[in-house]
């Protein structure tokens, strides 16, 4: 499914780039909002899935589907619950885009296509996640991709160079026109090219 995301509002995971943690429980992806949602939204949404997926409704009732957000509310709705469960999410989030196991990992011209992609993946997905806020600043890259800022430099001064992000005054970063047609460049070249970008082989 290459770079489309869950859900519209779900968070900035990109299903099918990275293997997903079955472990852990994606109450956000489940209510499709998003992690910053107001708990009016989550209430909200609760209901409408709730009715949807109630076993007693003939056409759409699903037993699963519903105690998975059945789940979701519980934990999302309670402030306390909520807050202790963001940050194994943060944490998660954080795992499933890192792309280098080792610092000397984070150097040389493979290194540079890895970072890139994982920038403009990163960018992409939340321009579709949340086009009202499309950008990413520096600490939230170095966190999701799982490396330092003074190995992101290069990458982020070829990709503004080369028109395919553009940084605003406030100093976040955003995907551009250019950027877009570039992954959809390496999408077309084959179905894992970017799952391999962005999780390389380990050598034996």
């Amino acid at each position: 499914m290459g770079l489309l995301p869950v859900g519209s509002s779900a968070d900035i995971y990109v299903e099918g780039s990275m293997p997903k943690d079955n472990s852990f429980a994606d109450h956000y992806e489940v209510l499709q909002i998003s992690p910053n949602a107001q708990p009016e939204t989550v209430q909200r949404v609760y209901r409408l899935l709730a009715q949807i997926y109630h076993p007693d409704n003939k056409e759409t009732g699903n037993q699963e589907l519903f105690e998975q957000v059945l789940q979701a509310y519980k934990v999302l709705s309670d402030p306390e619950k909520r807050a202790s469960y963001d940050v194994e999410y943060r944490a998660s989030a954080g795992l499933k885009w890192k792309i280098f196991d080792q610092p000397s990992a984070t150097i040389g011209f493979e290194a540079e296509k890895r970072k890139r992609t994982g920038i403009l993946s990163l960018l992409c997905t939340k321009r579709m996640n949340q086009p009202e806020q499309p950008s990413l600043n520096i600490v939230e890259l170095e966190q999701l991709l799982g490396c330092p800022r003074e190995h992101l430099e290069m990458s982020l001064w070829y990709l503004r160079e080369s028109g395919r992000i553009q940084r605003s005054d406030n100093g976040k970063y955003a995907l551009t026109v250019k950027g877009m047609e570039t992954l959809e460049g390496q999408a077309e070249e084959g179905p894992v090219s970017q799952l391999r970008m962005l999780n390389p082989p380990r050598e034996a």
